[in-house]
């Protein structure tokens, strides 16, 4: 029995960590300090009625802000988040970067220089388009749902199993 209890001592001992105290201690600082931005001002704003703000400005000179409420609070299928708000930086090439922004029941819309548009409309694509509401409108067929009548058939009347 002692010679168990003195190999288990033993191996406790030995599984302890060598030089715990000497290992020299990450330094975080230095990793990042070079690449901090500091935050020059911050509000955040959140009603009770769901409606919220917020709005931040960092010193190498990112902006950024946006609010939203809840349209049409309590109408089933007509209740739409709405949130609205800007954002601007500078690009990597030192362009300054501008972006006002829209999300509502009408889905999301950007606005900024820098965002591509589509190319203009073909001259006549425009002349066809102005054409359409003059000529002459024809009657579409409409589709008229109808109740499904099974139809009968005596050859699977028959009796299949003849004996």
């Amino acid at each position: 029995m002692k010679l168990i209890i003195l190999a288990c001592a033993i191996s406790a001992v030995l599984a302890a960590p060598q030089n715990y105290y000497n290992q020299p201690q990450p330094q975080y600082q230095d990793q990042y300090s070079k690449n901090v931005v500091p935050i020059i001002s911050e509000t955040n704003e959140i009603n009770p009625d769901g409606s919220y703000s917020y709005s931040y400005q960092t010193g190498d000179g990112q902006q950024a802000q946006a609010q939203g409420y809840l349209k049409n609070a309590g109408a089933k299928d007509a209740e739409a988040e709405v949130a609205q708000g800007s954002f601007s930086y500078t690009a990597p090439d030192g362009t300054p970067i501008q972006v006002t922004w829209v999300a509502d029941e009408n889905g999301f819309r950007a606005e900024g220089a820098h965002l591509p548009t589509p190319p203009p409309i073909p001259d006549a694509i425009l002349k066809s388009l102005s054409i359409l509401p003059q000529s002459p409108s024809t009657v579409q067929p409409q589709y008229q749902p109808q109740q499904y009548q099974p139809q009968y058939r005596p050859q699977y009347q028959q009796n299949r199993y003849r004996f």
